[in-house]
């Protein structure tokens, strides 16, 4: 979706909230916390078409942080191989 394109529809009206000056800030709903004293900022991208979202974390740094403060999900995969 960051190319401009909707995976879903295939539309290339997507829009960016990634340069919004408050997304990180405070009270922003456009943050997901990431510890009690944590927040990482978001960009969203809207297909304006079909009204798929996609989000990412703007910031790195909070990339890592997220993998040492969060449990890790567990996939398909490891359930197919232990036979559940």
């Amino acid at each position: 979706m960051k190319d401009g394109n909707c995976p879903k529809c295939g539309s290339g009206e997507v829009y960016s909230g990634a340069d919004l000056l408050l997304k990180g800030g405070p009270f922003a709903s456009n943050s997901i916390p990431v510890s009690l004293t944590s927040l990482a900022p978001m960009d969203n991208y809207v297909c304006v078409n079909c009204g798929y979202v996609e989000r990412y974390i703007s910031e790195p740094s909070k990339l890592k942080e997220i993998s040492k403060k969060w449990d890790k999900a567990a996939s398909d995969k490891n359930d197919e191989q232990s036979g559940e």
